[in-house]
């Protein structure tokens, strides 16, 4: 008999169905198939291969609050509440054929909810999914996880508290942190890499004043959610993780375009640079060799800007780039490439990411900035009379504990020193990495022994400030002299970073540690860590999914008015 476990370890499954599959003897033996082996590229007709830079740039549409006010008739406590339905759509990802995805409100990427710093939002997140998944033969349960966010426990996306088709789950995010683009997502258990594969990701930037004062917004703050994928003769999506090591698509995608051009205008420009790929990394660059200017990170602005020819940036990493446009002339086109890391598989064009294309200016450009800025200046620790501590001006000396954290393979799975989260369950969800308590300032080392392949880890809950590399002569990359939650550990790496367990008003809880290589994740590196005591805030019986009574067209969706086509 195929066990559950087994199928997921097989890996092709979405692209070729149950039938013909023989279990292997043990967990550790993967099932034989009578069926050819699962796909490394797609398997697309000429005619339905995307070609670079022919489709047109498109921004994720904009989410409007169904309901806006006041806790209590306060003003100085607003709220937003929205609405998301977790259901399948149909997107042209390639000439000429439909592709089904697994979207919130039904697209890829899903909605972009823009929050203010200091109105907190709820998210009504209905699973409308069919029973079984697009790509694996469970269920089709959710968890909702709003990365960078520091939300209570039960409202962070705990891979065990899922929510089941026809169930509802009300998410509640506080919204006190600077301003960042987080982006939610998908978190369940062994199915993370299908999941968000299939289509559950969306954007969801966090602005306050200092942001709003030093760079560009409106039409020139632009979300770049990079993706990649592979599909079958019908268009329908391909699935391979190689025996649990990753999955790389032959197609790029820039907010679900392969290999868009995007007209702009002769302006600077702000691009929020997300990876949304499930193992893929990349290393940006332009074409022409001009610099691209770092103005944030994972967490939050860059204290000095820093001019980058390039980055490496894995799955879950964020970065907001300003690309100054002025000095092209009109007509002129500039590439954003991907030079590649290393254990990275790679096609004929994967080495392209999308293209720019200079238009004649029009309109007043609102929202642009005259100026490349040198320095940027935040607002500092939102909890401060709390105790809390803005992350940049951490120094070891704060530390009251020291960790490490060891990336290993162990046994056919991927462990965080030698832990995994099957591990966690079995101990009736007790088992911790670390116990530090509320606004405790850790030094954490991460370690990555292997040449053999990189992993970006993120830890829920904090910023952190890295301090040293094994690399790089000791010293932070570039791209990481800001805030960051998630720590690319590649091959034979170290990183040494400084946190602060700022809970705001909470009293804390568990939280996850894992590897974004969602295919590491599911199978199994994932540990947990908890702020206070372990019992407080459980993620899963505190506010638990319910079944969902509303009628089907409650809560329609209304966007913000779009920009043009193209911008």
């Amino acid at each position: 008999m195929t066990t559950r476990r087994e199928i997921l370890k097989f890996g092709a499954v979405g692209a070729f169905g149950l039938a013909g599959m023989k279990g292997g003897s043990d967990d550790n033996t993967p099932p034989t198939s009578t069926l050819p082996p699962p796909p490394t590229s797609s398997l697309l007709a000429p005619q339905n291969m995307p070609v670079p830079y022919a489709g047109v740039f498109r921004r994720p549409p904009e989410l409007l609050p169904f309901e806006t006010g006041f806790d209590d008739g306060d003003p100085a406590r607003p709220y937003a509440r929205y609405a998301l339905t977790q259901k399948l759509g149909q997107a042209q990802f390639v000439p000429g054929l439909s592709t089904t995805v697994a979207g919130y409100n039904g697209i890829f990427p899903g909605p972009t909810i823009r929050a203010t710093q200091g109105t907190r939002v709820e998210v009504r997140m209905r699973n409308a999914l069919p029973a079984t998944g697009l790509l694996t033969p469970d269920g089709f349960n959710t968890v909702t996880h709003l990365h960078g966010s520091a939300s209570l426990p039960q409202y962070d996306g705990y891979a065990n508290d899922f929510t089941v088709p026809g169930n509802v789950k009300n998410y509640k995010y506080p919204n006190w942190q600077t301003a960042r683009t987080l982006w939610y997502h998908d978190h369940k258990h062994h199915i993370t890499a299908q999941n968000v594969y299939s289509g559950l990701a969306g954007f969801y930037p966090l602005s306050d004043q200092y942001e709003r004062a030093q760079l560009p917004q409106g039409e020139f703050d632009v979300p770049l959610m990079i993706s990649d994928a592979m599909f079958n003769a019908d268009g329908s999506l391909a699935y391979n993780d190689n025996a649990h090591k990753g999955l790389w698509g032959d197609i790029i995608m820039v907010n679900g375009v392969p290999w868009p051009t995007m007209e702009v205008k002769p302006k600077i420009y702000r691009f929020r640079v997300l990876i949304a790929s499930i193992s893929r990394s990349y290393r940006p660059a332009l074409s022409t060799g001009e610099p691209v200017y770092l103005v944030g990170t994972d967490a939050g602005m860059v204290p000095k800007v820093q001019a980058l020819k390039s980055w490496r940036q894995g799955t879950a990493e964020r970065y907001e780039i300003l690309i100054d446009f002025r000095r092209y002339r009109t007509g002129q086109t500039i590439e954003l490439l991907n030079l590649g890391n290393k254990n990275n598989v790679n096609f004929a064009n994967t080495g392209k990411i999308m293209r720019f294309k200079v238009v004649a200016d029009s309109g007043s450009g609102t929202g642009s900035i005259s100026a490349i800025p040198t320095t940027l200046q935040d607002g500092g620790a939102p909890n401060a009379s709390r105790g809390g501590i803005a992350t940049m001006t951490l120094t070891p000396e704060m530390a009251v504990a020291k960790r490490n954290l060891q990336l290993l393979r162990a046994n056919g799975e991927w462990t965080i020193n030698g832990v995994t989260w099957t591990d966690v369950e079995k101990s009736g969800f007790s088992k911790l990495f670390g116990n530090p308590q509320p606004f405790d300032v850790e030094q954490w080392t991460i370690t990555n022994a292997s040449g053999g392949w990189f992993h970006p880890l993120h830890i829920h809950l904090v910023d952190a400030k890295v301090i040293a590399r094994n690399t790089n002569g000791g010293k932070p990359f570039l791209w990481e002299t800001g805030p960051k939650d998630v720590f690319y550990a590649g091959e034979n790496e170290s990183i040494t970073a400084l946190m602060q367990f700022d809970v705001g008003a909470a009293q804390g809880g568990r939280y996850m540690i894992h590897c974004h290589n969602l295919v590491h994740e599911d199978h199994d590196m994932m540990v947990q860590f908890s702020v206070g005591d372990w019992r407080t805030n459980d993620p899963v019986s505190t506010d638990p999914p319910v079944r969902d009574t509303s009628p089907a067209d409650s809560f329609p969706p209304v966007y913000r008015p779009g920009f043009p086509p193209g911008t």
